[in-house]
């Protein structure tokens, strides 16, 4: 890294001191940037030059970025955007290098350092998956939609999610019976750590996964 030049620190699990460190290194890397427009090409967000404002999709909904400020907020909103978001959106858009998406699917030990942060991830990400849709992994679906989810062809039941526009997330769920119990996992494409680093792919996951959650229980409570 050339001299000068802002670092950036993945999102620890940590609700402290390395939230704000890494959130003050995420805004530092922003206005580090000199071509925003192609910066948004990269990572399919739109700049609204008259208002020197990112706009990107998460989880299917539209946030702002203001450049270079980075101040992050919902687009249509006044809800408080959560500082783990903040950094999360920040990460995505400086990092993103514009990698066309493969097609090919690899799972979370592939990732770098993948096999040791692995229980960490499915804890996070894909056992909330097993505890609530494991029975009725159908419903998996019907919950994805609500987030721009489409049907995806593995195990018993499958979505890919596109939770930022260059990230696709594939949930798979395997039902259980007699023998086994109900499992669960969470691909990605090839080209993933071109826009994300292995901490902040767990946050996503877990974000991803708890918003289904989420949509679950008001469905339920209906």
């Amino acid at each position: 890294m050339s001299e000068g030049k802002a670092l950036t620190s993945p999102i620890k699990q940590d609700d402290g001191y390395g939230y704000e460190l890494a959130y003050r290194l995420a805004v530092a890397k922003l206005a580090e940037i000199e071509d925003v427009e192609q910066q948004c090409r990269h990572c399919d967000a739109r700049f609204l030059k008259s208002e020197n404002t990112i706009s990107l999709d998460y989880l299917n909904r539209a946030y702002l970025i203001k450049y270079p400020e980075a101040e992050v907020t919902f687009q249509d909103t006044d809800e408080h955007v959560t500082l783990v978001d903040k950094i999360l959106l920040l990460h995505y858009f400086t990092q993103a290098k514009g990698t066309p998406l493969s097609g090919q699917l690899i799972s979370f030990k592939e990732l770098p350092e993948g096999t040791g942060y692995f229980p960490t991830f499915y804890n996070r990400a894909i056992k909330p998956l097993v505890m609530y849709f494991g029975n009725e992994p159908e419903r998996l679906l019907e919950m994805a939609k609500s987030v721009g989810g489409r049907k995806a062809n593995f195990g018993d039941a499958s979505v890919t999610i596109n939770a930022l526009s260059m990230v696709p997330l594939t949930l798979v769920l395997w039902k259980g019976d007699d023998e086994f119990s109900p499992e669960g996992s969470i691909m990605f494409d090839r080209t993933i750590t071109d826009y994300l680093p292995t901490e902040d792919i767990i946050i996503l996951c877990q974000n991803t996964s708890w918003r289904l959650v989420k949509l679950l229980r008001v469905r339920n409570n209906n």
